[in-house]
């Protein structure tokens, strides 16, 4: 019997993006009809980079595609829905105020779009597509009124309107129930006996055992191992996910000089039973509870997305949360607000610093003054701000933390990233601080930036500051961290010292398997 042609393959596929970061280098995989294929892998493994491209989204910088067998250079979203490949990406691309029906008719080409009759016959072929899958929804109801749940069906039945043979899931089960995740994989089991195949991207280690056939594992932008689910077991799927040092191996790799702790025992932070919801109305922070104490870096590990940026923005005061209480030097924040949070001894360097942390149309000189309002130095009469004073301020931290600027009027928006992150940290460690919180601290910058942003945190550390990291680079959590929490689905599922742990417990726990 003759092989069967692929739906899909890549030969060789390259991606480096603008900032000349390397995503993909040279992937090339196999995707045949009538299978699930699970798409496993951490944070930056190149996973939704691949099928990004499968969909039209971005272009490859080297590489071919094949779709049943010939060679395609897909131009657009539209050009990948024309050869039968849809994706359906992690966050929703709904319009909340359009119903569910048309949203899931907009980009059909008929035209005019809504007009009474096309919407009959609209609306008859896709409740004959929701009967066929399953997938129940209000036609009728605004988008914007539906639960997270009932928003994933309507991103699923929209890509299958089009007449899709490959149906790629970016994260599907981010935002869902138990319940639901169950009926999602019921849904896929059926898709699959009509002839269907599907692509599952996840870091969840249960569900690619659970409704894969086979499974293949990126990591570092490549692939490093394709096997069938029956062969696969966590253990195995951790390890290859991660890699198979030890912690202590890493730890040794890097040779760092452990800092001096203070030796107090009161901690500078508590947290206890954080519940907190995410922008769409899920509990996304389940009930977590830490202590931070002084001199330790206490690193939060885990794939983004799982609770990790509720967390943080519940502790600086920029969402409520919904229950639990934060203890700050000894005294409990019942108001949320990020500025109580600095008058309290924190310093924040978000994760998002374009968005958050650095205001581009301002120059350095202002970028400086930022999150400092509450700073009686910088304060004159009627709490004018004393420039001068903040001049100098200025001066001093591009000339400490290496800012490349040609002057402190410079705007920020004319910086390369690592000096506008180089501009940031500076702001933040400069300040009178006793809680540092970092998130992402070292995120898109080169090996000269990563390595002196991390040794400003050793010697924060080393000064008696205490740090919370939040990294998706699980070997920065390991370097510079002397507790260590892995946060799955809202919860920590493990905290404590780094030395007790191996990489292929971090691995599972990260996968959402607990031993």
């Amino acid at each position: 019997m003759m092989m069967q042609t692929p739906l899909i393959r890549t030969e060789n596929l390259i991606k480096i993006y603008q900032d000349g970061t390397v995503a993909l280098r040279g992937v090339s995989i196999s995707i045949r009809k009538g299978e699930i294929v699970g798409l496993l892998g951490e944070n930056g493994a190149g996973k939704t980079t691949l099928v990004k491209i499968l969909a039209g989204i971005l272009k490859p910088t080297d590489g071919k595609i094949y779709v049943d067998g010939n060679e395609v250079r897909i131009r657009n979203s539209k050009h990948a829905l024309d050869l039968g490949i849809g994706l359906v990406q992690q966050h929703f691309s709904l319009i909340d105020n359009m119903t569910v029906l048309e949203n899931i008719i907009l980009g059909k080409e008929e035209s005019p779009l809504f007009s009474t009759l096309k919407l009959k016959r609209h609306r008859e072929r896709i409740q004959e597509l929701i009967e066929k899958t399953g997938l129940q929804v209000p036609l009728d109801v605004e988008v914007g009124l539906l639960p997270v749940g009932l928003k994933q069906r309507v991103e699923i039945l929209k890509v299958l309107y089009k007449g899709v043979d490959v149906l790629i899931l970016d994260e599907p089960t981010t935002f869902l129930t138990p319940h639901e995740v169950n009926e999602l994989f019921t849904f896929l089991r059926k898709l699959i006996s009509d002839g269907k195949t599907v692509v599952f991207i996840s870091h969840k280690i249960k569900e690619v055992l659970s409704i894969t056939d086979r499974i293949i594992v990126m990591r570092n932008g490549k692939i490093v191992k394709e096997l069938p689910t029956k062969d696969a077991t966590p253990e195995v799927l951790a390890s290859l996910m991660i890699g198979e040092k030890s912690v202590q191996q890493i730890n040794q790799d890097i040779e760092i000089k452990e800092a001096q702790s203070t030796g107090s025992k009161e901690p500078v932070m508590v947290v206890r039973n954080l519940r907190v919801r995410n922008d769409l109305g899920v509990e996304s922070v389940r009930g977590v509870s830490f202590e931070l104490f002084p001199g330790e870096i206490f690193g939060v590990a885990g794939v983004e997305g799982n609770g990790q940026d509720e967390l943080v923005e519940a502790i600086v005061g920029m969402r409520p949360p919904i229950d639990g209480e934060i203890i700050i030097n000894g005294e409990k924040i019942y108001k949320h607000n990020p500025l109580l949070a600095y008058s309290k001894g924190v310093s924040y360097i978000p994760g998002d610093r374009d968005r958050f942390g650095i205001i581009l149309q301002f120059n350095v000189k202002e970028n400086t003054f930022l999150s400092r309002q509450w700073e009686r130095e910088f304060l004159g009469k009627l709490n004018s701000i004393k420039w001068s004073l903040v001049s100098e301020l200025a001066k001093k931290i591009v000339e400490r933390f290496k800012i490349v600027a040609p002057s402190i009027n410079t705007l920020a928006k004319s910086l390369s990233g690592g000096n506008r992150q180089r501009l940031l940290v500076g702001r933040e460690l400069t300040k009178k601080s006793k809680i540092i919180i970092a998130v992402h601290p070292t995120r898109g910058l080169d090996i000269a930036s990563t390595e002196y942003i991390q040794s400003l945190l050793l010697q924060a550390k080393k000064e008696g500051r205490s740090v919370f990291l939040v990294s998706a680079d699980l070997d920065e959590v390991l370097k510079l961290s002397d507790r260590i929490a892995v946060m799955y689905e809202g919860k920590f599922l493990a905290v404590k010292p780094k030395a007790e742990y191996t990489l292929e417990e971090i691995g599972l726990l990260m996968g959402g398997i607990k031993k």
